[in-house]
C-alpha cells in the first residue's frame, strides 16, 4: 500500500473517530506507524512481539501494555472504517489483545508474588497458576471496540505458598487478581488496557476475588442462579494448566443432561428483567439490550443450548454465528431465520462498533446529535441517518419478532377455560361440562381426574409443578374428548403426566409448545403400545415438536453421522456413549412410529427401517467397544457380526430381539482371546440396561453348538460346523442370515459359505421329514387354549409360511441358485412360482396371505395385545391360502 493511499485511509478514519483524530495529534508517531502498518491485520505474534521488548517494572509494564492497546485499537479501527477488516477480523484481534495484555500482566505479577512468598503448591505439592475465565463476549471470542472484559479468577485447591514468606494459596491469588486488575484496568496517563468487570464471580460483588475448584463446585450446585448457567457459556480459560477439570466443573453445571425446557422460562424472566431495566432508564435507542438488539439474538441463539447442549456436544460452541450455523444444521431453527439473524448480527455489532470509535467509549445508544448521526451514518455506508435508520429498524424488526416466536409466553393461567376446576366444581357441574366435552360416561372421567389429585404423587410435588400440571390438565382433558375412545385416551394421558409429574423439565415443554399436546393426545389415542413407550420414555416428547422432523422419512446416513459426531463427543464416558446410543434408537423408532400411527408404511417397508436402524447402531456400537478394547493388535477388526432371525430376515418389529452369531478371521495367535472379549464386551454394551434403558436384548444361541460353543467362531471352524456338523434347524435358520456390520471381507467369506451350504443337495424326502418334525416341536411348545387362531404359531399361521419357504430353499438351492438369496419370503414365494416349483397361484395366494397376517399381527401389537391372536372367521381366506402351500410343499 503506497503512503498518499494509507494516509488517505487515516484520514478517512480519523473524520469518523475523535479518539482516532486526537490521538494521532498527541503522538505523532502513532500515524507513520499506522500508514507503514495498515496492509496488514494485527496478528498475535506481532503483539506478543511487542510486549516481549524491555521492561522491567510494574510502571514500565502498565505503560507498555497501554500502548499496545492504543496501537491495536488504532489499526484495526482505521482498517475497518476502510473496509480492510471484516466483523470477524475485528473481534477477533480485539479477544487476542485482551488475552495476551492479561496474560503478560498475570505472569508479571504471580513471578513477583512467588519472589516474595514461594510458589503456590497443591496437596501433591506441585506448583498452582491462577486461572482467568474470560466470561461474556471475551469468552466467545467476539470482543467488541471499547469492551470491558468480564472475568472470573479460579485456583484448583486450597493449600499454602512454599516460602520464604508463607501465605494461604487463597491469599495469593487474591492479591495475584487484585495486581492483574490494576494492571489492566488503571487509568493512567496512557488510559486503561480494559475496564475489568469482576461482577459475574460467585456471590458479585460480596463474594471473594477468588474462587477454589471446592467453592466454585459447591456454589455451582448450592447457590447460583439460573441466569448464571446463561452467563457461563461462554466462560472459556484464558490461562492456568489444569483447564480440563475446570471444565469438568463448568459443562455440568451449564449443560444438563436432560432435555432442559424450563431454560426457557428462566431467560424469558432474565429477558424481561432487562426490558424492565431498558425501559426504566429509557434505553429504546440502545442496539445492543433494547428491542430487537444484539442480546435478543444471542438470547435465541443460546437458548437452544442450554435445552439441548447437554445432548449435543457440538452445540456448545462460544460464537455467536457459529452457533446460529449449528442451529440451522440442525434444524433447530430454520436455515433462513439464521441467515436473518446473522445478517442482523453482522449489522448490529459493525455499528455498535462505529459508536464506539467515535470517542472510544462504552456505548451502545445510538446519537442525538446531528453531526455524530451523519458520522455513524456515512461510516456504515448510508448516504443520511435517516436511509441508515430505516434499514436498521427493519432489522430490529425480524429480530423481535424471531424473539417472540422462541420465547412468546405460553398461556399458563388456565381458569378460564371450560374444563378448569373440575375436581372442585359441584358434581352436577362437572359431569355436565364432560359430557359436553365428549364423555360418554363423564362420571368415569371425573373420577379419574379426581384420583389424579388425590394421589400421594400430586399431593406431593413441588409448587411450580403443580401449577404447571394444573394448566396442562384443561387442555388435555378437552383434546382427549375429541376421540372415539375419550376415556381410554385420558386415562393414558393421565399416566403420562402422573409418570413425568416430577420432572419439571418434561412439564415445561408441553407447556412452552402447546402443540405438542394434540400429538401426545393423537398417538396416546391410537396405540396404548405407544402410550407405554412414551411413559416410559418421556424425553421423546421433545420429538413431537415439529411435524416436519417427526414425519420425515428416516436418512440413515444422516443418522449415521449425526450418531457419530454425538458419539465423539463423549469420547472416554462409556455411560454416557451407551446412553447416546439409546437415546438415538429411541428417537429414530418413536418417529418411525408416529409415521407408522399415520398410515406412512407397509408393515414391510416398517421392517426394512427398523433393521436399517438396528445395522446402524449394531456397527457404531461395534466401533465404540473395539476402539475401547485394551490390548488391540490391529486399528480395524477381522470381525463381523452375522444377523439372523428378524434382523437376518429385515423382518424387525419395535421391540424384537436381535439374533446374531460373531464371526472372526484373523491368523493373530491371540485371535480368539481378543474376539471373544470384543463379543463379550459388544454384547454387553447392547444388552445392559442404563438410565435411558437397553438397547437391545439379543440372543446369541444360534452361533455353532448354541449355547455351550464358543461365543466367537472363526470362519473356518464355522466353515466346518455347518457343513459337517450342524442340524437342519440350524440350517433352516442360515436361510434367513445375512452380514449385518464389521469388516466386510469377513461378511463376504460368510455369504460365500452359507451359499455352499444351502447349494447343498439334499435327500427331499428326508429334509421334509425333519422339517415337519421340527414345525411340529414348535406347535407343541405354543400350546393355544383361547379357542382364538394365533396368528403366528397356530397351523396356518406365519410359522407355517416360513417353514415352507425354508424348506423349498434347502431342497431347491443346488438347482436353482437364486433361491438362497435373503430376499423375504414373499420374493422367495414369488421365485418358487416362477420357477415351477409351486404353482404359482398358491405361492401367490401364500405371499398375500403372509403379508395379511404380519399386517394384523402389527396392529394388534400395536393395541397392546401380548398374543395376536384372533377369531378364526376372520382368517379364513389366510388360513387356508397357508394351509394349501403347506400342502403343495409336504404333501399333507
Amino acid at each position: 500500500m503506497i503512503a498518499p493511499e494509507a494516509q488517505e485511509m487515516l484520514s478517512r478514519a480519523a473524520a469518523f473517530s475523535r479518539w482516532l483524530e486526537g490521538r494521532s495529534t498527541a503522538r505523532p508517531e502513532l500515524p507513520e506507524w499506522l500508514i507503514e502498518t495498515l496492509r496488514a491485520p494485527v496478528l498475535a505474534q506481532e503483539m506478543a512481539a511487542f510486549l516481549a521488548e524491555g521492561w522491567h517494572s510494574e510502571e514500565e509494564l502498565k505503560r507498555r501494555l497501554r500502548r499496545l492497546r492504543e496501537r491495536v485499537f488504532a489499526r484495526v479501527m482505521t482498517r475497518d472504517l476502510n473496509g480492510l477488516a471484516d466483523l470477524s477480523e475485528v473481534t477477533r484481534t480485539l479477544t487476542d489483545l485482551a488475552e495476551i495484555t492479561v496474560r503478560a500482566a498475570l505472569d508479571f505479577h504471580h513471578r513477583d508474588l512467588a519472589a516474595m512468598h514461594g510458589e503456590p503448591l497443591d496437596s501433591q505439592g506441585r506448583a498452582q497458576q491462577l486461572i482467568v475465565v474470560g466470561m461474556g463476549k471475551l469468552g466467545g471470542g467476539e470482543l467488541n471496540a471499547s469492551s470491558d472484559i468480564d472475568l472470573i479468577f479460579v485456583f484448583p485447591e486450597d493449600g499454602e505458598t512454599a516460602g520464604p514468606r508463607r501465605l494461604s494459596n487463597f491469599e495469593f491469588f487474591t492479591r495475584l487478581g487484585k495486581r492483574l486488575i490494576n494492571a489492566i484496568d488503571d487509568k493512567t496517563g496512557d488510559g486503561h488496557v480494559f475496564r475489568v468487570d469482576m461482577r459475574l464471580r460467585p456471590y458479585g460483588d460480596s463474594g471473594p476475588l477468588v474462587s477454589s475448584f471446592a467453592m466454585l463446585e459447591e456454589y455451582f450446585y448450592t447457590q447460583a442462579r439460573e441466569w448464571e448457567r446463561y452467563a457461563w457459556i461462554k466462560g472459556r480459560a484464558l490461562s492456568g494448566d489444569r483447564i480440563a477439570e475446570l471444565e469438568q466443573l463448568r459443562q455440568p453445571f451449564v449443560f444438563r443432561k436432560y432435555l432442559d425446557f424450563g431454560a426457557l422460562k428462566a431467560m424469558r424472566d432474565l429477558h424481561a428483567q432487562i426490558r424492565r431495566e431498558v425501559a426504566r432508564k429509557d434505553k429504546a435507542d440502545n442496539i445492543k439490550l433494547g428491542p430487537g438488539g444484539i442480546r435478543e439474538i444471542e438470547f435465541i441463539a443460546q437458548v437452544f443450548q442450554l435445552i439441548r447442549g447437554g445432548k449435543l456436544a457440538s452445540l456448545r460452541m462460544r460464537p455467536t454465528r457459529t452457533l446460529l450455523h449449528q442451529l440451522a444444521a440442525y434444524d433447530l431453527i430454520p436455515e433462513v431465520h439464521t441467515q436473518e439473524l446473522e445478517e442482523a448480527y453482522v449489522f448490529l455489532r459493525n455499528l455498535e462498533h462505529r459508536l464506539q470509535y467515535l470517542d472510544d467509549a462504552q456505548t451502545q445508544t445510538l446519537p442525538h446529535d446531528i453531526g455524530d448521526r451523519i458520522r455513524v451514518a456515512v461510516a456504515m455506508g448510508f448516504a443520511d441517518w435517516e436511509g441508515l435508520e430505516a434499514h436498521l429498524n427493519t432489522l430490529r424488526r425480524r429480530v423481535a419478532g424471531q424473539f417472540e416466536q422462541v420465547f412468546g409466553a405460553p398461556q399458563e393461567d388456565q381458569t378460564g377455560h371450560p374444563l378448569a376446576g373440575l375436581c372442585e366444581a359441584p358434581e352436577g357441574e362437572a359431569l355436565e361440562r364432560l359430557t359436553a366435552a365428549g364423555y360418554p360416561t363423564p362420571v368415569e372421567a371425573l373420577n379419574q381426574l379426581i384420583t389424579l389429585r388425590r394421589g400421594s404423587r400430586y399431593q406431593n410435588l413441588a409448587a411450580a409443578n403443580k401449577t404447571m400440571l394444573d394448566s396442562l390438565l384443561p387442555p388435555l382433558v378437552e383434546m382427549a374428548g375429541r376421540f372415539p375412545n375419550a376415556h381410554e385416551t385420558l386415562s393414558r394421558i393421565l399416566t403420562l403426566l402422573e409418570a413425568i409429574a416430577r420432572r419439571a423439565p418434561y412439564l415445561s415443554l408441553l407447556r412452552e409448545y402447546p402443540q405438542t399436546l394434540m400429538q401426545v393426545a393423537r398417538m396416546v389415542s391410537a396405540s396404548p403400545w405407544a402410550a407405554r413407550f412414551l411413559t416410559q420414555q418421556p424425553v421423546l416428547l421433545d420429538e413431537l415438536l415439529d411435524p416436519r422432523t417427526l414425519l420425515a422419512p428416516p436418512d440413515w446416513s444422516q443418522v449415521k453421522e449425526e450418531l457419530r459426531q454425538r458419539l465423539g463427543g463423549f469420547k472416554g464416558d462409556v455411560e454416557r456413549q451407551m446412553d447416546e446410543l439409546r437415546h438415538v434408537k429411541q428417537s429414530e423408532t418413536f418417529r418411525l412410529l408416529a409415521q407408522d400411527l399415520a398410515g406412512l408404511w407397509t408393515v414391510e417397508k416398517l421392517s426394512d427401517h427398523l433393521s436399517d436402524l438396528a445395522d446402524l447402531l449394531v456397527e457404531a456400537t461395534l466401533g465404540r467397544v473395539w476402539d475401547a478394547l485394551p490390548r488391540r493388535h490391529r486399528d480395524a477388526p477381522a470381525f463381523a457380526v452375522i444377523a439372523y432371525g428378524k434382523l437376518g430376515g429385515r423382518e424387525l418389529g419395535y421391540a424384537s430381539d436381535l439374533d446374531i452369531v460373531f464371526l472372526h478371521d484373523d491368523p493373530h495367535p491371540d485371535a480368539q482371546e481378543i474376539y471373544a472379549r470384543l463379543g463379550k464386551r459388544l454384547n454387553t454394551w447392547m444388552s445392559t440396561v442404563t438410565a435411558a434403558g437397553i438397547l437391545y436384548e439379543t440372543d446369541l444361541r444360534l452361533r455353532p453348538d448354541g449355547a455351550s460353543g464358543l461365543l466367537v467362531s472363526s470362519v473356518e471352524a464355522f466353515d466346518d460346523y455347518q457343513r459337517n456338523h450342524a442340524w437342519t434347524w440350524e440350517h433352516q435358520a442360515l436361510t434367513r442370515a445375512r452380514f449385518c456390520c464389521g469388516d466386510r471381507a469377513v461378511g463376504e467369506r460368510f455369504a460365500a459359505i452359507r451359499a455352499g451350504v444351502l447349494a447343498q443337495a439334499r435327500d427331499g424326502a428326508k429334509l421334509a421329514a425333519e422339517v415337519r418334525e421340527m414345525r411340529r416341536k414348535m406347535h407343541d411348545g405354543h400350546a393355544n387354549a383361547s379357542g382364538l387362531f394365533d396368528l403366528k404359531h397356530d397351523a396356518g399361521g406365519l410359522v407355517d409360511v416360513e417353514f415352507a419357504v425354508q424348506y423349498l430353499v434347502l431342497a431347491h438351492a443346488a438347482l436353482h441358485p437364486e433361491m438362497s438369496a435373503n430376499a423375504g419370503n414373499i420374493a422367495l414365494l414369488g421365485r418358487a412360482g416362477g420357477l415351477g416349483l409351486i404353482a404359482p397361484e398358491i405361492a401367490a395366494a401364500a405371499a398375500d396371505a403372509y403379508r395379511e397376517l404380519r399386517r394384523r399381527q402389527h396392529a394388534l401389537k400395536l393395541q397392546g395385545m401380548e398374543h395376536a391372536r384372533v377369531e378364526t372367521r376372520e382368517m379364513q381366506r389366510e388360513i387356508g391360502a397357508v394351509r394349501a402351500l403347506w400342502g403343495a410343499v409336504f404333501g399333507t
